[in-house]
Protein backbone atom coordinates (compact mmCIF):
# COMPACT_ATOMS: atom_id res chain seq x y z
CA UNK A 1 0.00 0.00 0.00
CA UNK A 2 1.14 3.60 -0.88
CA UNK A 3 2.07 6.36 1.66
CA UNK A 4 1.22 9.59 0.75
CA UNK A 5 1.98 12.45 3.16
CA UNK A 6 3.05 16.17 3.60
CA UNK A 7 6.34 17.14 3.64
CA UNK A 8 8.02 20.32 3.35
CA UNK A 9 4.77 21.96 1.90
CA UNK A 10 5.03 19.19 -1.05
CA UNK A 11 3.23 15.90 -1.13
CA UNK A 12 5.07 12.50 -1.38
CA UNK A 13 4.27 9.48 -2.78
CA UNK A 14 6.00 6.33 -1.50
CA UNK A 15 5.64 2.31 -2.86
CA UNK A 16 7.13 -0.09 -0.92
CA UNK A 17 7.15 -3.74 -1.30
CA UNK A 18 8.96 -6.54 0.40
CA UNK A 19 12.24 -7.31 -1.34
CA UNK A 20 12.18 -4.09 -3.09
CA UNK A 21 14.03 -1.20 -2.75
CA UNK A 22 11.00 1.30 -2.24
CA UNK A 23 10.59 4.41 -4.22
CA UNK A 24 9.25 7.65 -3.58
CA UNK A 25 8.74 10.96 -5.31
CA UNK A 26 7.16 14.57 -4.27
CA UNK A 27 4.34 16.01 -5.91
CA UNK A 28 2.75 19.74 -6.17
CA UNK A 29 -0.43 18.18 -5.25
CA UNK A 30 -1.78 15.26 -3.71
CA UNK A 31 -4.03 13.49 -6.75
CA UNK A 32 -0.74 13.95 -8.71
CA UNK A 33 0.96 11.71 -5.88
CA UNK A 34 -1.80 9.31 -5.77
CA UNK A 35 -1.92 8.88 -9.69
CA UNK A 36 2.18 8.30 -9.62
CA UNK A 37 1.59 5.71 -6.77
CA UNK A 38 -1.22 3.78 -8.13
CA UNK A 39 0.69 3.59 -11.70
CA UNK A 40 3.80 2.28 -10.10
CA UNK A 41 1.82 0.04 -8.01
CA UNK A 42 -0.29 -1.62 -11.55
CA UNK A 43 3.41 -2.01 -12.84
CA UNK A 44 4.39 -3.85 -9.92
CA UNK A 45 2.07 -6.29 -9.74
CA UNK A 46 2.10 -6.61 -13.57
CA UNK A 47 5.62 -7.08 -13.86
CA UNK A 48 6.76 -8.19 -10.06
CA UNK A 49 9.19 -5.62 -10.36
CA UNK A 50 9.42 -1.81 -9.73
CA UNK A 51 10.88 -0.02 -13.09
CA UNK A 52 13.19 2.51 -12.69
CA UNK A 53 11.59 5.54 -13.78
CA UNK A 54 14.31 8.35 -12.82
CA UNK A 55 15.99 8.96 -15.80
CA UNK A 56 12.99 8.65 -17.85
CA UNK A 57 11.91 11.70 -15.54
CA UNK A 58 15.07 13.64 -15.55
CA UNK A 59 15.65 13.18 -19.33
CA UNK A 60 13.73 15.73 -21.48
CA UNK A 61 13.02 15.88 -25.35
CA UNK A 62 15.96 18.35 -25.64
CA UNK A 63 18.35 15.98 -23.35
CA UNK A 64 17.28 12.60 -25.62
CA UNK A 65 18.01 14.57 -29.33
CA UNK A 66 21.49 16.02 -28.07
CA UNK A 67 22.49 12.71 -26.89
CA UNK A 68 20.93 11.08 -30.50
CA UNK A 69 22.70 13.49 -32.53
CA UNK A 70 26.08 12.66 -30.49
CA UNK A 71 25.44 8.83 -30.87
CA UNK A 72 23.25 7.73 -33.52
CA UNK A 73 22.61 10.06 -36.33
CA UNK A 74 26.75 10.56 -37.41
CA UNK A 75 25.99 6.55 -38.44
CA UNK A 76 23.67 7.78 -41.44
CA UNK A 77 23.81 8.56 -44.75
CA UNK A 78 21.22 11.15 -44.17
CA UNK A 79 23.16 12.76 -40.97
CA UNK A 80 23.81 16.46 -42.47
CA UNK A 81 19.66 16.61 -42.94
CA UNK A 82 18.61 15.19 -40.05
CA UNK A 83 20.96 17.40 -38.00
CA UNK A 84 19.36 20.27 -39.37
CA UNK A 85 16.04 18.77 -38.61
CA UNK A 86 16.49 17.77 -34.86
CA UNK A 87 18.18 20.80 -33.90
CA UNK A 88 15.32 23.01 -35.33
CA UNK A 89 13.01 21.02 -33.20
CA UNK A 90 14.98 21.70 -29.96
CA UNK A 91 13.89 25.08 -30.47
CA UNK A 92 10.19 24.46 -30.18
CA UNK A 93 8.16 24.12 -27.21
CA UNK A 94 8.23 19.99 -27.17
CA UNK A 95 11.48 20.25 -26.71
CA UNK A 96 10.98 21.25 -22.92
CA UNK A 97 9.28 18.35 -21.57
CA UNK A 98 10.41 14.61 -20.35
CA UNK A 99 10.13 11.82 -21.81
CA UNK A 100 8.25 11.00 -18.76
CA UNK A 101 5.39 13.36 -18.57
CA UNK A 102 5.11 13.62 -22.92
CA UNK A 103 1.98 11.93 -23.92
CA UNK A 104 0.12 10.78 -27.26
CA UNK A 105 -1.74 14.49 -26.57
CA UNK A 106 1.37 16.29 -26.48
CA UNK A 107 2.47 15.46 -29.51
CA UNK A 108 -0.59 15.29 -31.47
CA UNK A 109 -0.75 19.26 -30.46
CA UNK A 110 3.01 19.23 -31.87
CA UNK A 111 2.01 17.71 -34.99
CA UNK A 112 -1.12 19.72 -35.62
CA UNK A 113 0.59 22.78 -34.63
CA UNK A 114 3.12 22.24 -36.95
CA UNK A 115 0.56 21.40 -40.10
CA UNK A 116 -0.12 24.80 -39.96
CA UNK A 117 3.05 26.19 -41.41
CA UNK A 118 4.63 23.11 -42.86
CA UNK A 119 4.17 20.42 -44.93
CA UNK A 120 2.68 17.14 -44.09
CA UNK A 121 6.17 15.26 -45.38
CA UNK A 122 7.86 17.75 -43.37
CA UNK A 123 5.87 16.69 -40.12
CA UNK A 124 6.15 12.81 -40.46
CA UNK A 125 9.90 13.13 -40.88
CA UNK A 126 9.51 15.28 -37.81
CA UNK A 127 7.45 12.67 -36.11
CA UNK A 128 9.77 10.02 -37.21
CA UNK A 129 12.57 11.33 -35.74
CA UNK A 130 11.28 11.47 -32.20
CA UNK A 131 9.68 7.93 -32.33
CA UNK A 132 12.71 6.27 -33.85
CA UNK A 133 14.77 8.24 -30.69
CA UNK A 134 12.40 7.51 -28.17
CA UNK A 135 12.63 3.81 -29.41
CA UNK A 136 16.34 4.01 -28.98
CA UNK A 137 16.41 5.68 -25.91
CA UNK A 138 14.12 2.90 -24.48
CA UNK A 139 15.80 0.30 -25.94
CA UNK A 140 19.26 0.63 -25.31
CA UNK A 141 20.01 3.67 -22.84
CA UNK A 142 17.87 1.98 -19.93
CA UNK A 143 14.54 4.90 -20.19
CA UNK A 144 11.97 2.73 -18.93
CA UNK A 145 8.58 4.02 -21.09
CA UNK A 146 5.70 1.75 -21.24
CA UNK A 147 5.15 2.93 -24.47
CA UNK A 148 6.15 5.05 -27.23
CA UNK A 149 3.49 7.88 -27.04
CA UNK A 150 5.12 8.80 -30.88
CA UNK A 151 3.82 5.53 -32.14
CA UNK A 152 0.05 6.17 -30.68
CA UNK A 153 -0.57 8.99 -32.48
CA UNK A 154 -2.16 9.59 -36.13
CA UNK A 155 0.54 10.37 -39.17
CA UNK A 156 -0.48 13.14 -41.02
CA UNK A 157 -1.46 12.22 -44.92
CA UNK A 158 1.58 11.75 -46.88
CA UNK A 159 1.53 13.60 -50.00
CA UNK A 160 0.34 12.39 -53.45
CA UNK A 161 3.56 11.84 -55.79
CA UNK A 162 4.00 14.30 -57.93
CA UNK A 163 2.55 13.25 -61.79
CA UNK A 164 5.06 15.92 -63.59
CA UNK A 165 5.73 14.57 -66.83
CA UNK A 166 7.62 15.77 -69.61
CA UNK A 167 5.16 17.45 -72.42
CA UNK A 168 5.37 17.20 -75.98
CA UNK A 169 8.59 19.13 -77.36
CA UNK A 170 10.00 19.71 -73.65
CA UNK A 171 12.69 17.57 -73.83
CA UNK A 172 14.16 19.23 -76.87
CA UNK A 173 13.24 22.67 -75.17
CA UNK A 174 15.29 21.66 -71.85
CA UNK A 175 18.35 20.60 -74.21
CA UNK A 176 18.45 23.70 -76.04
CA UNK A 177 18.52 25.58 -73.49
CA UNK A 178 21.08 23.11 -72.16
CA UNK A 179 23.36 24.26 -74.95
CA UNK A 180 22.82 27.94 -74.17
CA UNK A 181 23.88 27.89 -70.77
CA UNK A 182 27.32 27.95 -69.45
CA UNK A 183 27.18 24.85 -67.87
CA UNK A 184 28.30 22.28 -70.46
CA UNK A 185 27.54 19.42 -68.33
CA UNK A 186 23.87 20.49 -68.33
CA UNK A 187 22.84 18.92 -71.47
CA UNK A 188 24.74 15.04 -70.73
CA UNK A 189 22.97 15.17 -67.46
CA UNK A 190 19.77 15.75 -68.73
CA UNK A 191 19.81 12.85 -70.94
CA UNK A 192 21.83 9.91 -68.82
CA UNK A 193 19.05 11.11 -66.57
CA UNK A 194 16.47 10.18 -68.71
CA UNK A 195 18.02 7.34 -69.74
CA UNK A 196 18.96 5.64 -66.48
CA UNK A 197 16.93 6.90 -63.99
CA UNK A 198 19.36 7.70 -62.00
CA UNK A 199 19.21 10.07 -59.22
CA UNK A 200 21.01 13.35 -59.38
CA UNK A 201 23.62 12.72 -56.52
CA UNK A 202 23.94 8.84 -57.66
CA UNK A 203 24.75 10.84 -61.12
CA UNK A 204 26.85 13.66 -59.99
CA UNK A 205 28.91 10.72 -57.90
CA UNK A 206 29.34 8.37 -60.52
CA UNK A 207 32.91 7.65 -61.52
CA UNK A 208 34.91 6.37 -64.54
CA UNK A 209 36.02 2.97 -62.21
CA UNK A 210 32.30 2.35 -62.37
CA UNK A 211 31.84 2.64 -65.81
CA UNK A 212 32.10 -0.24 -68.34
CA UNK A 213 31.45 1.38 -71.60
CA UNK A 214 32.35 -2.02 -73.21
CA UNK A 215 29.63 -3.78 -71.15
CA UNK A 216 27.40 -1.09 -70.86
CA UNK A 217 27.03 -0.85 -67.19
CA UNK A 218 27.46 2.12 -64.72
CA UNK A 219 27.89 0.55 -61.11
CA UNK A 220 26.61 2.58 -57.75
CA UNK A 221 28.54 1.19 -54.73
CA UNK A 222 26.17 3.44 -52.47
CA UNK A 223 22.69 4.42 -53.16
CA UNK A 224 20.10 6.35 -51.25
CA UNK A 225 18.39 2.84 -49.81
CA UNK A 226 22.43 1.66 -48.58
CA UNK A 227 22.19 -0.57 -51.36
CA UNK A 228 24.75 -1.13 -54.76
CA UNK A 229 23.04 -1.60 -58.22
CA UNK A 230 24.16 -1.81 -61.72
CA UNK A 231 22.24 0.62 -64.06
CA UNK A 232 22.43 -0.95 -68.01
CA UNK A 233 23.44 2.34 -70.40
CA UNK A 234 21.28 2.70 -73.64
CA UNK A 235 22.68 3.36 -76.74
CA UNK A 236 21.81 6.59 -76.21
CA UNK A 237 23.39 6.67 -72.31
CA UNK A 238 26.62 5.35 -73.81
CA UNK A 239 27.20 7.93 -76.46
CA UNK A 240 27.18 10.60 -74.12
CA UNK A 241 29.50 8.78 -72.04
CA UNK A 242 31.63 8.19 -74.40
CA UNK A 243 31.67 11.82 -75.76
CA UNK A 244 32.02 13.15 -71.76
CA UNK A 245 35.30 10.66 -71.26
CA UNK A 246 36.78 11.87 -74.08
CA UNK A 247 36.94 15.09 -72.69
CA UNK A 248 37.44 14.14 -68.83
CA UNK A 249 39.61 15.92 -66.69
CA UNK A 250 38.62 13.90 -62.68
CA UNK A 251 38.00 10.37 -62.14
CA UNK A 252 34.49 11.86 -61.75
CA UNK A 253 31.86 11.61 -64.93
CA UNK A 254 30.87 14.96 -63.74
CA UNK A 255 33.39 17.68 -62.32
CA UNK A 256 30.54 19.75 -60.69
CA UNK A 257 29.10 20.75 -57.39
CA UNK A 258 25.05 20.17 -56.54
CA UNK A 259 25.10 24.01 -55.77
CA UNK A 260 26.41 24.72 -59.43
CA UNK A 261 24.16 22.48 -60.97
CA UNK A 262 20.90 23.18 -59.00
CA UNK A 263 22.00 27.29 -59.79
CA UNK A 264 22.16 26.02 -63.69
CA UNK A 265 19.02 24.04 -63.65
CA UNK A 266 16.98 27.15 -62.58
CA UNK A 267 18.14 29.33 -65.31
CA UNK A 268 17.73 26.30 -67.93
CA UNK A 269 14.01 25.50 -66.85
CA UNK A 270 12.96 29.38 -67.17
CA UNK A 271 14.44 29.42 -70.55
CA UNK A 272 12.54 26.11 -71.65
CA UNK A 273 9.35 27.90 -70.63
CA UNK A 274 9.21 24.91 -67.54
CA UNK A 275 9.51 26.71 -64.33
CA UNK A 276 7.60 23.88 -62.81
CA UNK A 277 9.98 21.31 -63.56
CA UNK A 278 12.35 19.78 -60.82
CA UNK A 279 15.35 17.94 -62.22
CA UNK A 280 13.98 14.78 -59.88
CA UNK A 281 10.86 14.66 -62.53
CA UNK A 282 13.70 13.61 -64.67
CA UNK A 283 13.63 10.08 -62.75
CA UNK A 284 9.62 9.96 -63.19
CA UNK A 285 9.72 10.77 -66.58
CA UNK A 286 12.71 7.81 -66.98
CA UNK A 287 10.85 5.11 -64.94
CA UNK A 288 7.36 5.41 -66.18
CA UNK A 289 8.78 5.40 -69.63
CA UNK A 290 10.54 2.06 -69.06
CA UNK A 291 7.09 0.69 -67.93
CA UNK A 292 5.66 2.02 -71.38
CA UNK A 293 8.14 0.22 -72.73
CA UNK A 294 6.86 -3.12 -71.75
CA UNK A 295 9.16 -3.42 -68.77
CA UNK A 296 7.82 -5.20 -65.94
CA UNK A 297 8.20 -4.08 -62.55
CA UNK A 298 10.98 -6.30 -61.06
CA UNK A 299 12.70 -5.14 -64.04
CA UNK A 300 12.39 -1.24 -63.60
CA UNK A 301 13.04 -1.72 -59.82
CA UNK A 302 16.32 -3.81 -60.47
CA UNK A 303 16.87 -0.13 -62.00
CA UNK A 304 15.71 2.41 -60.25
CA UNK A 305 16.83 0.63 -57.00
CA UNK A 306 13.34 0.53 -54.98
CA UNK A 307 13.25 -1.43 -52.61
CA UNK A 308 9.47 -1.79 -52.30
CA UNK A 309 7.32 -2.17 -55.25
CA UNK A 310 4.33 -0.14 -54.10
CA UNK A 311 6.97 2.98 -54.35
CA UNK A 312 6.71 2.56 -58.24
CA UNK A 313 3.35 3.56 -57.78
CA UNK A 314 4.35 6.84 -57.47
CA UNK A 315 6.81 7.56 -60.05
CA UNK A 316 5.38 5.32 -62.53
CA UNK A 317 2.02 7.82 -63.79
CA UNK A 318 0.68 6.11 -67.31
CA UNK A 319 -1.56 8.06 -69.69
CA UNK A 320 -4.33 6.25 -70.10
CA UNK A 321 -3.90 7.24 -73.88
CA UNK A 322 -0.61 5.44 -74.17
CA UNK A 323 -2.65 2.51 -73.04
CA UNK A 324 -5.82 2.74 -75.15
CA UNK A 325 -3.29 0.30 -78.05
CA UNK A 326 -3.01 -2.67 -75.78
CA UNK A 327 -6.51 -2.98 -75.96
CA UNK A 328 -8.60 -5.98 -77.81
Amino acid sequence: MATIRRLRGRWQAQVRRKGIPPRAKSFDTKIDAEKWARNLEAELDRCGSLPDTRLAEQMTVRDLFERYLKEITPHKRSASTEVYRLKAMLKRDIAHRTLAALTPQHIATYRDERLAVASPATVIRELNSLGHAIDIARKEWGVHLSENPCRMIRRPKPPRGRDRRLQPGEEERLLQAADAGRNPLMGPLIILALETAMRQGELLGLTWDNVDLERRLAHLPLTKNGDSRDIPLSTRAVAVLQGLKETATSDRVFNTTKSAVEQAWQHLRDRAGSPDLRFHDLRHEAVTRLLERGWNVIEVATVSGHKELRMLQRYSHLRAEDLVSRLD
